[in-house]
């Protein structure tokens, strides 16, 4: 490990002739394009305001990484620099500032920092021409809160400059200790904290059992960070074959590719599962880590029949065999989890898109898994959404089960029903068009209680709402709903992860108990729901699209 200490910095200011007023955090921090974040002053002004609001910064330890996408060691560099100017104590960041979101997630909790800077654009193109973003975690492991991002985008508003010291980059090759003045840099390994952790909640030597008996797997990282994580921990520690960690080491474009998990973005993984037969096992995470796909020879697992399946089958992982305190999906993921809620006699929560609302319950102790429609799922043990925790956990049921990810879901079905389910996006609409039919829809809603829809009946129509049952807090128009008196619904959203005009999200999900049809092609079982969505919001005339972008 090397040591090593800076020549004296020295601290000077940056005037802003006027602050930027477009660097309002989302749900998962700023994404902009990297060209954006490239402008003079723009990195810094957003740094600066989180450096003036995050509690704790004088004297205090920061975890500070990212998914390795272009952009990442500038950002590391600036950071560095400016959190030494603001009087931070430590900052301990990883060798090529490789970091996951749920590793970085448990350094926070590990290592009881103030909290952490994590630098990705989760599962957006990376590059030049591609996006970056800056999103911060609080002292919990978590996203930060409402308040903590409102009062970081009030103080970008009135940034007149910002401080930096001027040493030089903190080499980040290898471990080691540094220093900008009074600042102590760590650099340490970033894999290591994290497969310790997993060792914890996984029999690691029954899941080898289970590979080393013709159970070939393969991974797919994307060219994005899970590759070390994943090479250590499967070719590594469970034995897997050498190659099995495909396109395994993190590129600052990702290989020209879209790090998004999903049967368009990983169509070659899903080729291999769906179509060949030299492996029973697949899977796939985004840029950052934190979301996954789970697939089996000839089978897609839909992530909210995933969440479902974890919860049914929690007990076979050590980390949970003494039972669940509960569970929370995001309103727009399928209800599957909730049946089996119901039979485990354990609380359910439905709550808005974002993982700070399943922080709270978290914290309380209210659950213990938690997972959304967009491929992640989580639990306690950090407070993010967690890719690589989710494959051991399919592996660990497969250990404990011996049989295949086909017979998993079918018996699941046989047992709780099934929820057919889609998602259909819409991506880079021009955002006057998307507001427009949202805004349309959303005025259509009083209208169509006791209508008849899709071949049923409305039974209810709102824009979803949530009282948090921890703090207390309101949050508002979360997504339009339209539910059916047989259970079926459809959920329109617009979401905010895009940097390229507006996404729309059209959720259907239709449930088939456990003596029906569970054999059908979700897009076969969801057809009526499909068109009467497409005629009621006019879809393709107001979007110009005769199909979605991403079907999952």
């Amino acid at each position: 490990m090397n040591t090593s200490a800076q020549a004296e910095p020295t601290q000077r200011q940056v005037l802003l002739n006027t602050p930027f007023t477009d660097q309002k955090p989302g749900t998962s921090g700023l994404r902009k394009s990297s060209q954006q974040f490239e402008q003079p002053n723009y990195l810094e002004s957003f740094i600066e305001a989180i450096l003036l609001t995050l509690p704790g910064v004088q004297g205090g330890t920061l975890v500070l990484g990212g998914d390795g996408r272009y952009g990442n060691r500038r950002a590391i560099d600036v950071i560095l620099r400016m959190g030494a100017a603001h009087g931070l104590k430590r900052v301990i960041t990883t060798t090529d500032g490789i970091l996951s979101t749920p590793a970085a997630s448990h350094l926070i909790r590990s290592k009881k920092a103030i909290g952490g800077i994590i630098l990705s654009a989760s599962h957006n193109q990376g590059g030049p021409d591609g996006d970056f973003g800056v999103k911060v975690n609080g002292a919990n492991g978590g996203p930060a809160s409402e308040s903590l991002t409102n009062a970081i985008y009030a103080s970008s508003q009135t940034l007149e400059k910002y401080s930096l010291m001027d040493a030089p980059a903190v080499p980040l090759a290898t471990p080691g200790h540094h220093a900008i003045g009074d600042m102590a840099v760590d650099v340490i390994d970033g894999v290591d904290d994290y497969v310790e952790l997993m060792q914890k909640l996984f029999d690691f030597e029954r899941i080898s059992d289970l590979i080393r008996v013709d159970f070939p797997i393969v991974f797919d990282a994307m060219h994005a960070v899970t590759g070390p994580y994943a090479k250590r921990l499967l070719e590594g520690l469970l034995g897997t074959a050498v190659g099995t960690v495909r396109n395994g080491i993190p590129l600052e474009d990702f290989g020209g590719g879209h790090p998004d998990p999903n049967l368009t973005y990983a169509a070659e993984l899903a080729d291999l599962l769906l179509n060949g037969n030299s492996y029973r096992f697949g899977a796939a995470c985004d840029g950052d880590g934190d979301r996954n796909m789970v697939l089996g020879r000839g089978c897609f697992v839909n992530p909210s029949d995933s969440l479902a399946i974890l919860t049914a089958n929690a007990e076979v992982a050590p980390a949970y065999a003494g039972g669940l305190a509960g569970v929370a999906r995001s309103m727009p993921t399928s209800a599957a989890v909730d049946v089996v809620a119901r039979e485990l006699g354990i609380e359910c929560f439905e709550t808005p898109t974002g993982w700070k609302f399943f922080g709270n319950l978290l914290d309380a102790g209210r659950i213990t898994l938690c997972g959304e429609e967009s491929f992640g799922t989580g639990s306690n043990h950090v407070r993010e959404k967690d890719g690589l925790w989710a494959v051991l956990f399919w592996l660990q049921i497969l250990a404990e089960r011996r049989c295949s990810v086909a017979d998993v879901m079918t018996q699941h079905w046989s047992r709780f029903g099934r929820h057919y389910y889609s998602r259909h996006d819409y991506e880079a609409i021009a955002s006057e068009d998307a507001h427009g039919l949202y805004d349309r829809l959303e005025n259509m809603l009083p209208g169509l209680v006791t209508q008849p829809f899709a071949g049923g009946q409305v039974s209810h129509a709102d824009n979803f709402s949530y009282s948090d049952p921890v703090d207390g807090s309101k949050t508002q128009a979360q997504g339009l709903r339209i539910l059916l008196e047989d259970g079926s619904r459809v959920v329109v959203r617009l979401s905010g992860t895009g940097t390229k005009g507006a996404t729309l999200r059209i959720y259907l999900e239709r449930y088939e108990p456990s003596n029906g049809n569970l054999n059908q092609d979700p897009q076969h079982a969801l057809a009526d729901l499909i068109n009467g969505i497409d005629a009621l919001a006019e879809i393709q005339k107001r979007t110009g699209m005769e199909r979605p972008t991403v079907i999952t």
